[in-house]
């Protein structure tokens, strides 16, 4: 009933407002009612709240005094874990880790079996990139061969078998010839089947209907799924995934019921025709693989750290075992050949004629081009996000849906190159002309060229050149419109196709453009020396492919990253340098309007706690400034190390709603001992008096090493040295903010303690970065949701 309700509130990014007030080191959740429910969070193992059900009561005495249970010597089930919405201490995690390996290496000496253990501790991280591989390939060819078949359902149905896509179907048929290499007998539009004819006005309108109403269908099952059984799998998942790698926790978001949900939809979601891609919910559908295959493994299960040895640390064994799980899922990928053509890439160029130097300025055009779109999109995006978040519209997802699906199959459908698929469409685009295409873009006169020819030279455009070109023309306008409404809806939406199909569209129409004009105009002083008559000087193809490099980095702000992946793509290697300068000139242009990538400026719009590694912290303020508490402020809440009874511990954790606590010495010398976190402070004293004779209220609560005397008759005391972390990391008052917030990135801090010659002052926690970085940018600093 509760996710069922999100359809009023909601859900995907939005659910996160309900618990707003709740989740921060501030304001975080209140667990001083023993209320700690996680069984709706399958990524990360259920606390046991039953402690074995009080049974291992501590009834061993010493002259009749219960023996204190010290927790170092025996560890409290739930300590050391972490709430939902909260963020990660980077630094115990890797502490944590560093004494388990320590442990594990010291005991393979001592037997043949702990030498075993320790090499299977060793190799289980191969092990699981080897299962991750396996797992994310078969799932990325599944989801390829799937959404291919259900895109073409939308148009018809294939005699010989259903499941059989077009392409497939009409593969072994003896009718099929190079013109028509896509009709054959076996493959029947709707209108054949149902009015028995192809020709004429009500053929027309007849798959004109059926191509909308699948659209619907397919839209309306995806949101409905996800909106029933999994609101996370929705949008693209990659800001959630940038923010859950650098130590955020939000459960199920890599669970199981989302991989799922999230496998089915997105093939729906691809399969409607809306103006969104698979690349970049893959993303989140391979993390979710990674996330329930590390539960296997005690090493990853136990340690939040050991999940996310990306983004904020990346060590060099992390980069050797990412790239032993790519060569897995691509020979997993190749092994399935869901595209049909025996290789690993998606859109396969082969390029018959190199490019000329001048053709740079052409290339620097569309990178201008890729730039203004890239940062014209971002802004639109974010105000359409922002508007769907505070007005009515965001209360209808489903509705909101299905007129975006409604409109988008309307006006794509009378277009050959909308109502094909954006993959498709890519493809065409990228393609270069040979004799036998049959597609519009490749009608030229053919009349001087002999059928012997290996090379074609540039020749005058045809009649349906021209056609095509407006229909791509407009194409492009209504491409780059959608888009903007369709990304951050509630179904699963990549932007990495849709940006290269505005880019490819764009590329494409310059570069018929120039061969054209060098066709004519070949004495021009551009043209003369390298473009002579009946040469191939102009490869239209190639200015589509750098046009989509430039408009996915003006999108992305990615630019090394970007190349690798216009290689993986189309295999294109030789043309390095036009899509170095695409990418390089689409970021400096669209970097002087608006600073942020889409991801980043979702990651903000959703008040993640992320900090940016790329953005740069020039203001010339000091610790003392941001810390906590301020000069009007109550003075900081701390635990002294021995004068405090449980009934006090409890007042403060009951009185406050803060994350963690710092321990001193006392409160007039405000020496620093450690600091311990909420939860595990009220665990431990839970568990205490569920197990251990005599705790009661007036019990004394020590964290020091040894316990001093008690008086006589007095309850007997708490020892909770076991849960406190003895070296928070600390700087002094004056240490600069920018040196902070560099620490804060790379060392993957939650808080950081502030002292003035060992004296405790005040506290920085993350959140606290993120509103001071705020306000520096003159935004909302109350806009950062998390801890």
């Amino acid at each position: 009933p509760s996710v069922l309700s999100m359809d009023n509130t909601g859900y995907c990014n939005d659910s996160f407002n309900s618990i707003r007030s709740s989740t921060s080191d501030e304001d975080m959740v209140e667990i001083a009612g023993s209320t700690l429910d996680f069984s709706n969070t399958e990524d990360v193992p259920p606390l046991d709240r039953d402690y074995g059900s009080g049974k291992t009561k501590a009834h061993v005495s010493v002259n009749g005094v219960p023996k204190l249970m010290d927790l170092l010597d025996e560890p409290v089930p739930g300590v050391g874990t972490y709430e939902d919405f909260n963020t990660i201490d980077w630094v115990r995690e890797k502490s944590k880790d560093r004494d388990r390996h320590r442990e594990i290496t010291s005991k393979s000496k001592e037997s043949t079996w702990a030498l075993v253990n320790s090499v299977c501790d060793a190799f289980s991280g191969w092990l699981l990139m080897l299962l991750i591989g396996l797992m994310s390939g078969a799932l990325a060819g599944g989801i390829d061969i799937s959404a291919h078949w259900m895109t073409d359902l939308k148009e018809g149905v294939c005699l010989n078998g259903f499941w059989f896509n077009h392409e497939h179907c009409c593969w072994t048929s003896n009718e099929t010839t190079f013109q028509e290499r896509d009709k054959c007998p076996q493959w029947k539009s709707w209108a054949e089947l149902i009015i028995g004819t192809t020709e004429g006005p009500f053929a027309y309108i007849m798959n004109y209907l059926m191509y909308v109403c699948w659209a619907l269908l397919f839209s309306f099952l995806a949101v409905t799924l996800v909106r029933a059984f999994a609101p996370y799998a929705c949008g693209s998942g990659i800001p959630e995934i940038k923010t859950i790698l650098s130590g955020f926790i939000i459960r199920g978001y890599l669970g199981k019921w989302t991989l799922v949900i999230k496998t089915i939809t997105l093939v729906l979601a691809v399969s409607s025709g809306l103006s969104l891609g698979k690349e970049g919910p893959l993303v989140h559908v391979a993390c979710c693989c990674g996330n329930i295959l590390c539960h296997l493994f005690t090493k990853y299960r136990k340690n939040e750290a050991k999940r996310r040895e990306v983004s904020y640390y990346f060590p060099l064994k992390t980069l050797w075992r990412s790239f032993f799980a790519a060569l897995v899922a691509a020979f997993t990928l190749r092994s399935i050949n869901p595209f049909g053509n025996s290789r690993l890439v998606l859109f396969y160029v082969e390029f018959h004629t190199p490019w000329h130097l001048l053709e740079l300025v052409p290339f620097i055009l569309l990178g201008i081009f890729g730039g203004i779109w890239g940062a014209f999109f971002i802004r639109a995006n974010i105000a359409w996000c922002r508007r769907r978040k505070t007005t009515w519209l965001g209360h209808y997802p489903v509705l909101e849906v299905l007129v975006v699906t409604a409109v988008t199959a309307v006006v794509a459908f009378p277009n050959s190159y909308t109502r094909t698929s954006t993959s498709e469409l890519i493809s065409e685009l990228f393609n270069d002309c040979g004799l036998l295409d049959s597609s519009k873009l490749c009608n030229y006169d053919n009349a001087n060229v002999t059928k012997s020819s290996n090379e074609l030279p540039d020749r005058p455009a045809g009649n349906d050149v021209y056609t095509a070109m407006w229909q791509l023309s407009l194409a492009l306008v209504f491409k780059m419109l959608i888009t903007v409404v369709t990304f951050g809806m509630k179904v699963p939406s990549g932007l990495f196709i849709p940006s290269m199909a505005v880019g490819a569209i764009a590329g494409r129409l310059l570069g018929i453009g120039m061969e054209q004009l060098a066709y004519y105009h070949h004495d021009w002083v551009i043209f003369r020396g390298w473009c002579s008559p009946g040469a191939d000087c102009i490869t239209p193809g190639l200015y589509a492919m750098v046009g989509a490099a430039a408009c996915l980095g003006g999108v992305t702000r990615m630019t090394v990253s970007l190349v690798v992946i216009m290689f993986e793509l189309t295999g294109g290697l030789e043309y390095i340098v036009p899509l170095m300068a695409a990418a390089m000139t689409s970021k400096w242009v669209a970097d002087a309007i608006g600073r942020e990538g889409i991801y980043e400026a979702h990651i903000r719009l959703n008040g993640y706690p992320f900090l940016e590694a790329k953005e740069e912290f020039s203001h010339k303020t000091l610790a003392m400034d941001v810390m906590r508490p301020r000069r009007s402020d109550p003075p900081l809440s701390v635990l002294t190390q021995d004068g405090m009874t449980v009934e006090d511990v409890e007042t403060m954790i009951t009185d406050t709603t803060y994350s963690g606590f710092p321990v001193v010495v006392s409160h007039e010398s405000q020496r620093l001992v450690g600091f311990v976190l909420r939860r595990d402070l009220t665990i431990s004293i839970d568990n205490a008096r569920q197990r251990q004779d005599g705790i009661v209220s007036t019990s004394r609560v020590f964290f020091t090493e040894y316990t001093p005397p008690q008086p006589p008759n007095s309850p007997p005391p708490l020892k909770l040295r076991g849960i406190m972390d003895l070296s928070p990391f600390t700087v002094t008052d004056h240490t600069a903010m920018d040196i902070v917030v560099d620490i804060f990135r790379k060392l993957g801090l939650r808080q950081c303690l502030i002292t003035h010659n060992g004296r405790l002052l005040g506290i920085i926690t993350k959140k606290d970065i993120l509103k001071h970085v705020a306000q520096i940018a003159n935004r909302d600093p109350d806009s950062i949701l998390f801890n």
